[in-house]
């Protein structure tokens, strides 16, 4: 049995772990589309959204070490946190997620997806909304600022916070949660 001794790993650490045979899981939590994009071989998906701590702790072994991902690290964090409220100490956060994965040369697996990543998601939402706010309290009345106000605020609270309530909305989204059957995944190294 491993034991869990520290609560992060980096990428390369990671990697190298996973190369010499060591038992662990990898559970990555982002959305299907960003999955298909481009993941860790071996990584299974369970979106955030989608997690349930105690459906995944009845296949999960006790002492192996679950190593939890997504794009840049806050998704895994908050999926970490379900896991050990439901009683499973065995995970640890890959350091700056999938991105970092990739930034450091590490073999993904890429598909193709035709949904646009999450963020650009949010940012054509909160900037048409804001934009379409803003011309309708210049040319209709002054009332519709509200709407850019409210789109800011969101944004305020989603930095202070490092959660978007937009980015949870679209996540749940048809497009966002099934991958496309055309997403063919082949393993591709950084050279």
């Amino acid at each position: 049995m491993i034991e869990i001794q520290n609560c992060s790993i980096r990428p390369v650490e990671l990697s190298q772990l996973l190369s010499s045979g060591a038992a662990a899981e990898l559970l990555d939590v982002r959305t299907p589309p960003e999955f298909a994009r481009a993941h860790v071989p071996g990584a299974k998906l369970i979106p955030l959204n989608e997690l349930n701590a105690q459906d995944y702790l009845r296949q999960h072994q006790p002492g192996r070490p679950v190593y939890v991902l997504c794009q840049a690290g806050m998704r895994a964090e908050k999926a970490i946190a379900q896991l050990a409220a439901a009683g499973c100490p065995d995970c640890v956060l890959v350091e700056g997620g999938t991105q970092a994965w990739i930034d450091a040369g590490l073999p993904v697996e890429r598909g193709e997806s035709k949904v646009l990543p999450l963020m650009r998601q949010v940012q054509i939402v909160v900037g048409s909304m804001s934009a379409i706010g803003a011309a309708l309290a210049l040319l209709v009345s002054p009332q519709f600022a509200l709407i850019p106000l409210l789109f800011g605020c969101g944004l305020l609270v989603a930095g202070l916070t490092g959660t978007c309530g937009m980015a949870l909305v679209l996540a749940r989204m048809p497009w966002n949660r099934q991958i496309e059957a055309s997403a063919c995944c082949r393993l591709e190294e950084k050279q």
